[in-house]
């Protein structure tokens, strides 16, 4: 056989290699896995994002215990559609990766 040819089972384990770079998670726990690996940019920019949440919730707190209510409400509205565009762009992430997968071959 040639060395530059690909035979099935070269191409059965790039498969099983790349399933298992693939299943890291994008999940808005990750800050709180102490096992979590901030390997790409978007894991670092997860991060990120909550503790940009975390922070508005405390100071929404603080705000309302010095009775500033319509701006705890405000940072509270604010924190809630950081959440859901955070749902939204995970689900869009994971389709955009399901689609690739998809199109990797899987038999000679």
């Amino acid at each position: 056989m040639r060395e530059g040819t690909i035979t099935r089972s070269d191409l059965a384990e790039q498969l099983r290699e790349y399933q298992i770079r693939s299943k890291n998670d994008w999940a808005s726990i990750s800050f709180f896995n102490s096992t979590a690996n901030l390997n790409t940019r978007a894991d670092v920019m997860s991060v990120i994002w909550e503790l940009l949440v975390l922070a508005f919730l405390v100071l929404s707190a603080v705000l309302l215990y010095f009775r500033y209510i319509q701006l705890a409400l405000g940072l509270i509205f604010i924190t809630t559609l950081l959440l859901v565009c955070m749902k939204i762009a995970k689900q869009v992430r994971l389709e955009r990766k399901k689609k690739k997968r998809m199109l990797l071959p899987l038999s000679m």
